[in-house]
């Protein structure tokens, strides 16, 4: 009996994650770039139940290699939650600072069993190096390019982006026309294996190892296009995501419920079976 209370109290446990990670995908739903997650949950190993011989003399080693009586699952848990990396839609803003990346054609890899992904790549002022698909970029005052937090837009040259005003254009393959001169390109990363960058919040990624991630550009296997004047929307389907909450929840009030079943049959078991006449 006691299992049954880990393995419906695991099922509660489980069900309050992904309720948790659903209801952030939903407050992000309107957030320039945003991937939203998705969970993957396991259950705990199986035990495999055997009868014990009880033709052995009593005292004796009892024999474990009775006759098999099933398996017994014990849980489950939710061992990790990874962004899906799926192209976002576009929504036009008109502003010159607003910067989006089209994927075209992304190579696959078959090791990973995943789709590579595309990003901009930004430097913190302390030199650390970021992704993000979020193009919400803006101007400051000596006019570098830099997102709403402070990290800067590298170049394909790894520096910053510098401009002259707004009026800058930005051409398809990342080329910046400031005042009718070339004023750099815009280095669009690639990762092959999305799945392994960490994400650290408001849109920003990192690797694992530190190195920085190859550019995009000159790959011939990748085809993509930078789009000035539009921003990634989240690519979280809102629709789906509250069926899923919904689903959640009626899946955490049944774990509830039979816990709260098993709650009565020890509390009869202790007070009313166990009791002495």
């Amino acid at each position: 009996m006691l299992r049954g209370f880990y393995a419906a109290a695991s099922g509660m446990i489980t069900q309050q994650r992904v309720t948790e990670y659903l209801t952030n995908n939903i407050a992000n739903a309107n957030t320039p770039g945003y991937k939203g997650e998705q969970a993957s949950l396991r259950s705990f190993p199986e035990l495999l139940m055997k009868r014990m011989n009880t033709e052995d003399i009593p005292g004796k080693n009892i024999s474990q290699n009775g006759p098999t009586l099933g398996g017994l699952n014990t849980g489950v848990y939710m061992q990790e939650t990874l962004p899906k990396f799926t192209q976002g839609d576009l929504q036009q803003t008109n502003k010159s600072t607003d910067l989006a990346i089209q994927e075209r054609v992304i190579p696959f890899n078959t090791a990973a069993k995943t789709k590579g992904a595309l990003f901009f790549e930004l430097r913190n002022p302390d030199g650390t190096v970021r992704y993000t698909r979020n193009g919400n970029f803006t101007l400051d005052q000596q006019g570098y390019l830099t997102t709403n937090n402070g990290f800067y837009v590298l170049g394909e040259n790894n520096q910053r982006i510098q401009v002259q005003s707004s009026d800058f254009k930005m051409l398809e393959d990342g080329t910046i026309i400031d005042n009718g001169r070339n004023a750099g390109k815009l280095k669009v990363a690639f990762s092959d294996n999305p799945n392994t960058l960490v994400k650290e919040g408001e849109g920003l990624f990192k690797t694992t190892s530190g190195q920085a991630l190859p550019t995009a550009s000159g790959n011939n296997r990748i085809a993509f296009s930078v789009n000035q004047g539009f921003i990634e929307r989240s690519n979280v389907d809102v629709t789906q995501t509250y069926t899923e909450l919904m689903s959640a929840y009626r899946s955490f009030e049944a774990n509830q419920k039979v816990l709260q079943a098993y709650d009565r049959s020890m509390e009869k078991a202790a007070n009313e079976i166990g009791s002495l006449r």
